[in-house]
C-alpha cells in the first residue's frame, strides 16, 4: 500500500517498505545527532580551559625568565576551575 505525501507543494508516493526505511534511517540519524551532541557536550571543559589557558608567548617568556611554578599555578587555576567532569 502506497502513502501520499505532498512535501513543498509535490506529491509523493512511498510504498511501505520505503517508509520503514525511512523511519529506520530517520531514527539512526536522529541517535547520532544525540551522540554526538554529547560527546561535544563532554569537552566543553576542554574548550573553556584552551580560552583561558596561557599563551604560548606566555609560556615561552616564563621559560626563558625561569618562572615556571608560576606558570603551573596558572594552569592549575584553569584546570580547577573547569574539571572534566
Amino acid at each position: 500500500m502506497a502513502r501520499n505525501h505532498n512535501i513543498d507543494g509535490v506529491r509523493i508516493q512511498f510504498t511501505a517498505e520505503e517508509e520503514i526505511a525511512k523511519d529506520v534511517e530517520e531514527k539512526a540519524l536522529a541517535e547520532e545527532s544525540v551522540k554526538l551532541k554529547a560527546e561535544y557536550d563532554a569537552q566543553a571543559y576542554s574548550r573553556n580551559r584552551q580560552a583561558e589557558y596561557p599563551s604560548i608567548q606566555e609560556c615561552v617568556h616564563a621559560i626563558l625568565d625561569d618562572d615556571l611554578t608560576a606558570l603551573q599555578e596558572k594552569r592549575q587555576a584553569v584546570k580547577t576551575k573547569y574539571p572534566k567532569s
